[in-house]
């Protein structure tokens, strides 16, 4: 993994949420890799989770022109080089209302944990 790219793992919600996450990360910026399911691709009550890689050398910084509305909050971590993850974490904070649960941190990757809620127009 390159230092501007990010593993975004979203879990602990359903498919639409999921979606609304991944389209938000998708204005802001270049998706390299992305395991979202075809819709309807979950079964009811099983545990999924949902995985996408960036890059965000190039930025286009529009996650949070519109506010992004989740029926119920979303389990998000970021893995990536300390910069890139912090990109990710500001377009997040424009999107959405942003809970800290925990982070790792090594000497040139940081993992971090939170909750996402929908933030109201």
């Amino acid at each position: 993994m390159s230092n501007t790219e990010v593993t975004v793992v979203v879990s602990d919600c359903a498919e639409e949420d999921a979606r609304t996450v991944f389209a938000a990360l998708g204005e802001a910026f270049t998706a390299e890799k992305s395991a979202l399911p075809r819709s309807g691709g979950a079964a009811a009550g099983a545990a999924t989770v949902w995985t996408s890689v960036y890059d965000v050398a190039d930025p286009r910084g529009r996650a949070g022109q519109t506010p992004a509305r989740l029926a119920h909050p979303v389990t998000l971590e970021a893995q990536g080089g300390y910069r890139a993850v912090d990109r990710v974490l500001a377009e997040l904070d424009s999107a959405f209302v942003i809970d800290a649960v925990g982070t790792a941190a090594g000497d040139q990757e940081k993992d971090v944990h939170v909750r996402l809620h929908g933030r109201e127009a």
